[in-house]
């Protein structure tokens, strides 16, 4: 069961963060973008999961997941914490179509190609873009609350969050994860002159210890996901 829970997560993850450009996420309250991004769900979850005669899979996939987004869709919140719930209701209901699928013997265990490939794709993708989301709405929630402001390029701190995310992904999946402190090490002197002010210090610190300690949870969870 392990393995075709892992496989529905990481399809949900790809058509969440992959799949899902922002002109379809602004779009979501109208009836077809909705269905469309339900349906993209279904589908990855059918081709990955890779049992093609289950017609069960797409159509739990897709009816959950829409149901689950109309739910959010009604409160009109684009929070951290209705972020968390969200992502909590999808993958309890994945947990729930594993079981059940396993129980009722439709499809008793993975036999798919490929595992470890699309775990490290889903957890590349899960780390880089998806810890992104929590870290953007809990500093963006302390850049209003503190007025602070800071000259530079428009999205530039969400590129670098990126690019730090994606080398701790890296040097966790290598197998050196000592080459985070050089990271820390490298962010702390290309911030210097910011850091001379207390609160733009503080700002950066809580930023930068948030994303890395989600990129390094993530990272460690795609590893463990990958030795099943």
């Amino acid at each position: 069961m392990e393995k075709i829970a892992v496989i529905l997560i990481s399809a949900h993850i790809l058509g969440d963060f992959v799949f899902q450009p922002d002109h379809m996420v602004r779009s979501k309250r109208q009836p077809f973008p909705m269905l469309l991004h339900a349906a993209i769900h279904g589908l990855l979850a059918w081709l990955l999961l890779q049992t093609f005669g289950c017609w069960q899979v797409p159509l739990f996939v897709m009816l959950a997941h829409g149901a689950i987004d109309l739910f959010k869709q009604r409160y009109q919140r684009e929070d951290l914490n209705m972020f968390l719930i969200d992502q909590a209701l999808h993958l309890m209901s994945l947990l729930i179509l594993a079981s059940l699928l396993v129980k009722n013997a439709i499809i008793p265990e993975f036999s798919g190609i490929g595992y470890r490939y699309i775990v490290e794709v889903a957890g590349f993708f899960a780390v880089v873009r998806g810890g992104g989301f929590p870290v953007a709405w809990f500093c963006g929630n302390l850049l209003r609350n503190n007025n602070l402001d800071f000259d530079g390029l428009p999205g530039g701190g969400r590129y670098i969050g990126y690019l730090e995310r994606a080398l701790i992904f890296l040097l966790t999946m290598i197998g050196q994860p000592e080459g985070i402190g050089f990271l820390v090490a490298a962010k702390s002197i290309l911030r210097f002159e910011e850091a001379k002010k207390q609160k733009q210090a503080e700002y950066i610190i809580i930023g930068t210890l948030l994303s890395f300690s989600i990129a390094i949870a993530l990272s460690s969870l795609t590893q463990y996901a990958m030795g099943l």
